[in-house]
């Protein structure tokens, strides 16, 4: 694998444990435990964010810009 191919897989493993954190954060009874929870649902997302600013500095994740056009299209796609 390449370094590039670790780190979308790293990416990609962190998005999916945030999805299942946040549904036990979600779903959980116990207050303490679902404090927990929302703990690691938090660890989670700043170890997703530096993987992904970590693809972006060197070139392997690009995002595209919105423009004022696609602004407004979504603006009011969901004000109707």
């Amino acid at each position: 694998m390449t370094e590039k191919e670790m780190l979308q897989d790293c990416l990609a493993s962190e998005k999916a444990c945030t999805g299942t954190y946040n549904t036990f954060a979600n779903e959980c009874v116990n207050p303490k435990l679902r404090t927990d929870f929302i703990n690691i649902l938090k660890n989670e997302h700043d170890m997703q964010a530096d993987l992904f600013n970590e693809q972006q500095s060197r070139g392997w994740y690009k995002v595209k810009p919105a423009t004022q056009a696609d602004i407004n299209k979504t603006k009011k796609k969901y004000q109707a």
